[in-house]
């Protein structure tokens, strides 16, 4: 079958920057395609199967869309631009990129990277009461703390609480030394972490000073009504049925809630429910509550991580067809 090619032009800044350095990225659309690109000076050329090259060329044209709007190109933009290739899935990441949320203190933009993290940013602005579901690196926090942040910063809310359940993880808090705000920090610090990096520590500290600002183990929500604030409640599938219920009956008028969880990373007791399986089971038909589920082709941390997540649900979701098969062969042997 003789090959078949497309040419395109782009830009000599456009090219540099998609391509990569050392051609990398490139190099990673030739070998997920089968295909050969080459610089034309001025123009690129695209060569081989023709719907491989059609896939391409797309491809070229989203990652073109989103540095012509000055935005640097990332390994983890090229592995969702080829994946949105194979799929034949039209939507222009480009789309995305033009959802700026805020600024981190480094300036950088926070915004959707990935057509699951713009549902969920969608739902966050729609409803009142927002789940995201989904592995490690998918953003659910730190796009939760981006969108509470502006709305303080834009005083749609008065206040923002941060809550987590402070689960033992294998070590026991009468271990740890200092009282009882030190024995739970340790719990509390990815959210810290996240506030700085968006907020700044000074800004940080002095709204935490005036009490504006609150990060709270999920205890001390117990007889409170939370009015006017944004409320995120993270590593939910640690919760219980009771403490689900509970955080969920102290939201009061002119507030938002968040509430984040991954149920393969579940520390409670074998034989405990997560509040968080319950409550999407219980909530999921009520008007102004969403659960966005976000999956591996969602994580924007380093590429070996979106691999590692997807060999885990692999795994986990043949584990789960093998039990069911062996309950199948149970039921017809009585």
């Amino acid at each position: 079958m003789e090959d078949f090619s497309i040419e395109l032009e782009l830009s000599t800044l456009d090219m540099q920057n998609i391509f990569g350095m050392n051609d990398y990225h490139i190099k990673k659309i030739e070998k997920n395609l089968n295909v050969v690109i080459q610089d034309r000076n001025g123009s690129v050329k695209i060569t081989g199967e023709k719907d491989s090259v059609n896939t391409a060329a797309n491809i070229l044209k989203q990652l073109t869309g989103v540095s012509k709007k000055g935005t640097s190109i990332e390994e983890q933009s090229v592995d969702y631009a080829i994946e949105l290739g194979k799929e034949h899935n039209e939507r222009a990441i480009c789309e995305m990129d033009s959802e700026i949320i805020c600024h981190a203190i480094n300036g950088k933009p926070i915004k959707p990277k990935t057509l699951g993290q713009k549902a969920y940013i969608d739902a966050i602005k729609d409803n009142m009461i927002v789940f995201g579901i989904g592995p490690a690196g998918t953003g659910k926090t730190y796009l939760a703390m981006a969108m509470a942040i502006t709305a303080f910063k834009n005083n749609e809310v008065s206040r923002i609480i941060l809550t987590r359940p402070a689960i033992e993880a294998g070590e026991k808090l009468g271990f740890l030394p200092g009282d009882l705000q030190s024995k739970v920090d340790p719990y509390l610090r990815p959210l810290y972490d996240a506030l700085y990096q968006i907020m700044g520590a000074e800004s940080f500290n002095k709204n935490m000073e005036k009490g504006l600002i609150e990060v709270a183990p999920l205890a001390y929500m117990r007889g409170r009504t939370l009015d006017n604030a944004y409320i995120i409640l993270d590593e939910a599938q640690n919760t219980t049925p009771a403490q689900m219920k509970m955080f969920l009956t102290r939201i009061g008028f002119g507030s938002k809630v968040i509430i984040t969880g991954d149920q393969t990373q579940k520390d409670l007791p074998i034989s405990t429910k997560s509040g968080l399986e319950i409550a999407e089971k219980v909530l999921k038909k009520i008007e102004g509550i969403s659960f966005i589920t976000l999956t591996s082709k969602d994580v924007v941390r380093h590429p070996l991580v979106q691999r590692i997540v997807k060999a885990y649900e692999d795994y986990e979701g043949k584990n789960k067809s093998d039990h069911r098969d062996q309950r199948e062969k149970n039921r017809r042997k009585k």
